[in-house]
């Protein structure tokens, strides 16, 4: 039985996930931008939260941690990146790419998509990838860390998994990611549609299947721009490295 999610939005912009498995009621927290909007989810459903995944240690994903495990009424196990363990709230369980983790009977895999911190992951069970700020509804993260080839390789693996996977992102910045899309490809009148579909129905919208992450978001999609970029037979690192450079002027 595949996970029930649940987005819960988060200060301005962020996300926070409610990943719950019906089998066991065991319910995974996925980041931590804040602890009250997760604690009033989480006691609207009667869940009881027994895992925190962190996908990378920026304070806008995990300073609610304290406050979360403070207003919960039984411990949870903490899971992150080994490699990113030393500038993360403690760990209860510190991962490598290739781990399994688990949400009651729910497997799923850390799967490394460095770029916009070195040692991000992201964690992936059948049918939800919880990107936090790789790979994002759009878009993809701005490169703090890593490099453009390191964040290629990043999108390249997530891009191969199986296109019903919902891609679970940590910020709604679609409205900028769209004016970008719109600038580079303006004939993909599908990024428009999916932003106003969005807007209409409300945050979960945000996050939709790979496949149409694949046919709207530029990040995705370098062989298919390269033309349009001046860029004929470039290798496909080299042309998204194009894309990221040009949206950081944008």
């Amino acid at each position: 039985m595949p996970l029930q999610v649940v987005t819960v939005p988060c200060r301005t912009d962020n996300f926070a996930f409610l990943a719950h498995d019906p089998a066991t009621g065991a319910t995974a927290v996925v980041d931590v931008p804040e602890a009250a909007p997760i604690l009033a989810a989480l006691a609207d459903r009667g869940w009881r939260a027994t895992d925190v995944l962190l996908t990378h240690h920026h304070p806008d994903h995990v300073e609610g941690l304290a406050a979360l495990l403070a207003g919960l009424e039984a411990p949870v196990t903490v899971t992150g990146a080994a490699a990113d363990a030393h500038r993360l709230p403690p760990l209860d369980r510190a991962v490598a790419p290739g781990d399994s983790v688990a949400v009651g009977a729910a497997r799923g895999t850390v799967l490394d998509v460095s770029g916009h911190t070195v040692g991000h992951v992201a964690f992936v069970f059948d049918g939800a990838a919880f990107t936090g700020d790789s790979l994002m509804a759009l878009g993809c993260g701005r490169l703090f860390e890593g490099d453009a080839a390191m964040m290629w390789d990043s999108l390249s693996r997530l891009r191969a998994l199986p296109g019903d996977t919902r891609i679970l992102s940590g910020h709604d910045y679609l409205d900028g990611n769209l004016a970008f899309a719109q600038s580079v490809e303006p004939g993909n009148t599908a990024a428009a549609e999916r932003v106003a579909r969005a807007r209409s129905t409300g945050a979960e919208a945000v996050h939709v299947t790979l496949e149409e992450e694949r046919a709207t978001n530029p990040f995705l999609r370098p062989e298919a721009l390269a033309s349009a970029l001046g860029m004929d037979g470039r290798p496909a690192a080299e042309v998204f490295a194009e894309l990221r450079r040009r949206k950081d002027r944008f």
